[in-house]
């Protein structure tokens, strides 16, 4: 297998987009070699296997999800109160709806989960990974709500970006701002 990580990185970010685009059975080697424009066969001199590719964009998506350090270093910043707690959620929601490809991908792939034991153990794990360090910001951040908020956020405001990036006529932008709202001062019990 060949051991360019940045060519590697760029088939991943195209398998990504295939994935959003053609869905899990349009995952193919050609397919990516295509979105990436690299000549037909490179795909497969990177990855042994479809399943590999899938594992590999599995912990890819994670790494665009994520919030840069700057965003992080803002999320610290300021009263830590119900105000800030929305803003925060707000930020979310607007930065993995920026990534729609990704997200939509995400979801092609915890669908495929159900059927590649190897894919699902790395989604858990990733997605674990995640809530922990969702919680354990939480717990340091001096905002409000206990765990269960911070939960029940994550629930409400992933089917919130599904709705936006699969039918993005059902709510419009004020309504989504105002779900956020709301979804943040329930959750807190107010």
């Amino acid at each position: 297998m060949r051991s360019n990580p940045e060519r590697r990185k760029a088939l991943i970010d195209a398998a990504i987009e295939v994935l959003a685009r053609d869905g899990a059975r349009g995952l193919t080697f050609r397919a990516v070699d295509a979105e990436a424009a690299v000549p037909t066969g490179t795909a497969s001199n990177y990855f042994a296997s479809r399943d590999e590719l899938f594992t590999q964009v599995g912990g890819r998506i994670y790494e665009r999800l994520l919030p840069d350090e700057a965003v992080m270093a803002r999320s610290r910043e300021g009263v830590q109160d119900r105000a800030r707690y929305a803003e925060l959620m707000h930020e979310v929601v607007g930065r993995v709806t920026a990534f729609g490809s990704g997200y939509l991908a995400l979801l092609e792939l915890r669908l495929e989960s159900t059927r590649r034991p190897e894919l699902r153990a790395v989604l858990t794990q990733r997605i674990r990974e995640d809530i922990d360090a969702n919680l354990a910001h939480h717990a340091a951040s001096g905002l409000p709500g206990d765990p269960t908020s911070v939960l029940l956020l994550y629930l409400a405001l992933n089917w919130l970006i599904v709705e936006r990036l699969t039918l993005p006529d059902i709510f419009d932008e004020q309504q989504v701002h105002d779900l956020v709202e709301v979804a943040v001062r329930r959750s807190l019990g107010e």
